[in-house]
């Protein structure tokens, strides 16, 4: 799998607006299918845009949803974005020296929560794989 790129991705949307503005707290984006507006909360580091672009992409991909499903989609678009952002390979080569979640998170340029999302939805092969490495790495 190549890397995926949120911002091109973002550029090949060439019919919605990407708006920066002041969201309520803890709020990093939102995507306004209506207006086919993606907003994204100023203040946002260089790692959390980059994860709350793909976030948000993936939300204009799956199109508008019920709101009765919004739990649901909102899991379903974090694992989604966390698969793009976060290529199994890359995953492997950089947990076999990070030496906690901060460091993994940054060898990986997406935010913290990116990378739990990622590790907490392993497919079964690649959490034996995973475990392989971090018990070569212990040796």
């Amino acid at each position: 799998m190549s890397n995926y790129h949120p911002w091109r991705a973002l550029r090949g949307l060439a019919d919605w607006t990407l708006v920066i503005a002041a969201l309520p707290p803890g709020l990093l984006g939102l995507t306004d299918h209506a207006s086919r507006t993606i907003l994204l909360a100023e203040g946002q580091t260089q790692r959390q845009r980059r994860c709350t672009i793909a976030h948000e992409i993936a939300h204009v991909e799956r199109g508008p949803i019920p709101r009765e499903h919004t739990v649901r989609e909102e899991r379903e678009v974090d694992q989604l974005t966390a698969r793009r952002l976060i290529p199994f390979e890359r995953l492997m080569d950089a947990c076999r020296w990070a030496r906690n979640l901060h460091e993994l998170a940054d060898e990986l340029w997406v935010d913290e929560e990116t990378v739990t999302t990622r590790l907490a939805h392993l497919h079964p092969s690649e959490r034996l794989k995973l475990r392989e490495v971090l018990h070569d790495r212990q040796d």
